[in-house]
């Protein structure tokens, strides 16, 4: 399998979500435990629901349809972590690459022979 760019790109916008969900955590919440728990608990709670339904290897098949919702979930909740934490711009940069890198994976995906063709 050949790695292209937009895997690489989305590689490092997953990554990016997971940062952006573990400052939103160390940054919220009332005391050092609550902080803790949520800086680590909300990368990790996403990491577990991307590798079990979305990544690429994941450990169940799932229609398209629930890809996207874990997709539009990690991604939706580190762009607003982003916006929580008052940086607009880094959560609306965010917002724009996994749109086009989206588009970009759609298209290619059209573009991929089909097994038995």
């Amino acid at each position: 399998m050949r790695v292209t760019p937009n895997d690489v790109l989305a590689f490092v916008l997953e990554l990016g979500a997971l940062v952006a969900l573990g400052y939103w955590g160390f940054r919220t919440g009332d005391g050092a435990l609550a902080k803790v728990v949520r800086g680590l608990g909300a990368p990790l709670l996403a990491a577990l629901l991307w590798g079990l339904f979305a990544a690429p290897r994941a450990r169940f098949a799932v229609p398209v349809v629930a890809q996207v919702a874990v997709k539009v979930l990690v991604f939706g909740a580190a762009t607003a972590a982003l916006f929580a934490t008052d940086h607009p711009v880094l959560a609306s940069v965010l917002a724009a690459l996994v749109v086009v890198n989206t588009a970009i994976v759609t298209v290619e995906r059209g573009r991929r022979p089909q097994p038995g063709s």
